[in-house]
């Protein structure tokens, strides 16, 4: 009798290799990616992309100044609902372990158009954001070097990063996991570190001052205070998608990746929360950072806490922090571009669709995760609201993506999915869904509303405007290039057949 592909003709025993190659055999695809990477790097994987010292570093003056010290309950309302959005993808990427994250499983859960879409605000979402990141990077590179962060060092210093971030992916799955944990573990040290530094030695005020506001809100409602505010949570928690981009590199994806997911949310969670806390309680003057006149928060605490030299060596943890979030960015999206190209779903397929088999990553998609980030930062010399311009719809990229996912798994629940993978929520899945897709939404619409800044009407409409741009370029690209008509691969599986 012949064995099952999947079982050892010696041992009889099923490998998890074999296992996980039969069960991408049975979705249609033939991996070439290596399971190098363990469960921890995946985890690290999500958690730099996370990032919850450069989150909270890069929006702590605005939400303090914005809402006061209350605006930290944001951060526990916002890992809730992404805890929903992170068990859903869990779900469906215990059935569809496929490299690409949110694409390959829009296209499973619906279709070919609605994948394409998904795929195309997701890719424009991580460019940018990448080009964030290492653009983000340069005035704290200035710092600790000591020189001055005119536009020119900055673009140099993000080249740099782009740089350092492409030769470390371009090395292969097992370096990249190596390097997602050493950028893990140095943030999350440094991070535990310097806010029990804090705590001990500047702090100014009691737990009471988290129900204070200071009169932050001035004429406003607390609400619409708190809701501007809460950018520094909605910016965090969205890492764990990452664990899922990489499924075809990990044994075991259907349950070691929503572990990954989970453990991401957990421990990205708390060390956000507890930065955001010391820095809050080390804050001496929260009138001053209220009105402005201490615009910068983090470096006065910092100097003050460490002096000269140790501000700087926190500085370099922070640094390391900036290059980890770079090479996850980067990882996810010439993952997503690849599964793009493999499905022959976007011009250029069939070069990115190459894989090198020595180093086992695809280095055209790369390519286009390195050229893209780099036109839009050497483009900010040019004009540097062009950058801010689109780092704004990256903000809220994230959640359209992300809702289009969670959208196309509640329908296809109601036409008759049943997850069938090795992780289930079982009679929770429709209210997890549905809770998953109503905060997404809300975080949507929050993220683009327009405040009150005394701006021109389109400054205060940029992130909806941006939005409508990208989604509405890539509607008449489907349109007449007809991009999903020419992918043969597996489209709306999961819903069963009649």
């Amino acid at each position: 009798m012949k064995l099952p592909e999947a079982v050892d003709a010696t041992t009889g025993v099923v490998s998890d290799d074999d296992e996980d190659q039969a069960q991408l055999r049975a979705l249609g695809f033939q991996s070439d990616f290596k399971r190098d990477m363990s469960p921890w790097a995946n985890f690290s994987l999500g958690f730099t992309y996370l990032s919850p010292v450069v989150g909270i570093y890069t929006v702590f003056a605005f939400a303090l100044s914005a809402a006061g010290p209350p605006m930290i309950w944001s951060l526990l309302i916002a890992g809730v609902g992404q805890m929903l959005v992170a068990l859903v993808f869990s779900e469906v990427v215990a059935q569809f372990p496929v490299a690409g994250g949110v694409y390959p499983w829009a296209r499973r859960l619906w279709g070919r158009k609605w994948a394409w879409m998904t795929g195309w605000v997701y890719m424009f979402t991580l460019l940018a954001l990448l080009a964030d990141a290492a653009y983000g990077a340069g005035p704290y590179v200035a710092d600790v070097f000591g020189f001055e962060a005119t536009p020119h060092t900055t673009v140099l210093c993000a080249l740099v990063m782009l740089a350092i971030a492409t030769v470390i992916n371009l090395t292969g799955t097992k370096m990249l996991g190596y390097f997602a944990i050493f950028g893990f573990s140095a943030e999350l040290i440094g991070a535990i570190v310097v806010g029990v530094w804090l705590l001990c030695t500047q702090r100014h005020h009691n737990l009471g001052v988290l129900f204070h506001s200071f009169g932050a809100e001035g004429s406003h409602s607390y609400m619409y205070a708190f809701l501007a505010a809460s950018l520094i949570a909605l910016y965090q928690f969205f890492g764990f998608e990452a664990c899922g981009d990489v499924a075809e590199e990990v044994r075991n994806p259907g349950i070691q990746i929503p572990k990954a997911m989970r453990r991401t949310i957990y421990v990205g969670g708390s060390a956000a929360t507890f930065v955001c806390l010391s820095l809050i309680l080390s804050v001496s003057d929260f009138g001053a950072v209220i009105s402005g006149k201490d615009a910068d928060p983090i470096d006065t605490i910092l100097k003050t806490a460490f002096g000269g030299l140790g501000s700087k060596i926190v500085l370099c943890i922070v640094l390391i922090s900036f290059v980890s979030c770079a090479l996850s960015l980067q990882a996810a999206a010439s993952r997503l571009i690849y599964s793009y190209g493999r499905d022959d779903m976007i011009v250029g397929s069939k070069l990115l669709a190459r894989f090198d088999h020595k180093r086992h990553v695809p280095p055209y998609s790369l390519l286009i995760a390195v050229i893209i980030p780099a036109f839009l930062i050497v483009g900010s010399l040019i004009s540097a609201d062009a950058l801010t311009k689109l780092v704004s719809f990256g903000s809220v990229g994230v959640y359209i993506a992300f809702q289009m996912v969670v959208l196309a798994a509640l329908r296809a629940r109601i036409k008759g999915w049943v997850p069938k993978g090795k992780y289930k929520l079982g009679r929770w899945g429709v209210p997890v869904n549905i809770g998953a897709l109503i905060y997404g939404v809300a975080a949507i619409i929050n993220l683009s509303w327009p405040r009150d800044s005394h701006q021109p009407w389109y400054d205060d409409y940029i992130i909806a405007l941006m939005s409508v741009s990208i989604i509405g370029l890539g509607l008449v690209y489907l349109f007449f290039t007809r991009a999903h008509d020419k992918s043969d691969a597996p489209y709306n599986d999961a819903i069963p057949k009649a």
